[in-house]
């Protein structure tokens, strides 16, 4: 149905820990991706499922040389691996020197995951980790093919205010500098706040209306709870019921706010995409029979 970017402007907010919990409670099949040209985190802090560590030349490296060649979406599911709870992982750069490998394939990588939704065999969304995108960071050419790039923030002054600023540069890179109404421009840019539960609704509002005020053409779509404790779980560091945790909770209350608000305007956009394919095919006509093809 979509391909979900995440990133954050600068510093730490927890854009890896909200991935992985969004991820982890998503409506429908996901792939997660590690797309930060940085490196990855989920190869030293998570288990495969097989108990051992995951591999880190399968991932988003061993996808290099394929992608070069071309890529379809469904051999993206060569290069994953599943985590101990079951969820599918692209792991990511190991330093970020291993990122001059995907130089040029970055819009490449894009188009196949935005289009993993429409496969025919195994079908599913993409939420891609970017990692921090402040300075000329080759993930923002995945934006384009995205149906949702959701800017992570905490609730400091400071990180509003680069918030801000940060989706307003988005809007114009993005939507040819229209502005205003994000649910009119694609993909759309949502902001989710990393906030104390006990004011995370206020808060969401007050900075909402600065993003409205601000013209950026952006809105918040969420919050997830501020909980290391449950961050701590997720990154099986920590035991407990993960599935109780305020993370987990809150991360359960944004995917179902992106369904209800999106899901069905992606859902129509597939449909359309789908018609379009189909019709370019029928005009095309039948692909042309060998000498003897046909009796």
């Amino acid at each position: 149905m979509a391909l979900i970017a995440l990133a954050a402007d600068k510093g730490s907010p927890g854009v890896t820990t909200a991935a992985v919990a969004l991820a982890a409670v998503w409506p429908r099949r996901v792939l997660l991706a590690e797309t930060d040209p940085a490196g990855g985190d989920l190869v030293y802090r998570s288990a495969a499922a097989h108990g051992g560590p995951l591999n880190p030349n399968t991932g988003m490296l061993s996808i290099a040389a394929t992608a070069r060649r071309g890529l379809v979406p469904d051999q993206l599911w060569d290069h994953v691996q599943p985590l101990s709870g079951g969820l599918e992982v692209l792991v990511g750069l190991g330093v970020a020197e291993q990122a001059a490998g995907l130089a040029g394939l970055w819009s490449t990588l894009g188009r196949a995951f935005a289009s993993l939704a429409d496969s025919p065999n195994a079908p599913a969304d993409v939420i891609a980790d970017c990692g921090r995108i402040s300075g000329d960071t080759p993930a923002v050419e995945l934006f384009p093919h995205a149906s949702l790039v959701l800017l992570i923030s905490r609730t400091e002054p400071e990180a509003l205010a680069r918030v801000r600023d940060r989706a307003a540069a988005l809007a114009g890179k993005l939507h040819g500098g229209s502005r205003g109404a994000a649910t009119l421009n694609s993909p759309v840019i949502g902001v989710v706040l990393v906030a104390d539960p006990g004011n995370a609704a206020k808060l969401a509002g007050q900075v909402n209306d600065m993003l409205v005020h601000a013209q950026t053409g952006a809105r918040v779509v969420g919050t997830l709870a501020d909980d290391p404790a449950g961050a701590e779980q997720l990154a099986g560091r920590r035991r407990g019921r993960l599935d109780k945790s305020l993370l987990i909770r809150s991360a359960r209350k944004v995917t179902a706010d992106v369904y209800q608000q999106y899901g069905a305007a992606w859902a129509t956009q597939q449909q359309a995409a789908q018609a379009q394919a189909a019709q370019q095919q029928a005009h095309a006509g039948p692909p042309p029979q060998g000498h003897g093809a046909g009796r």
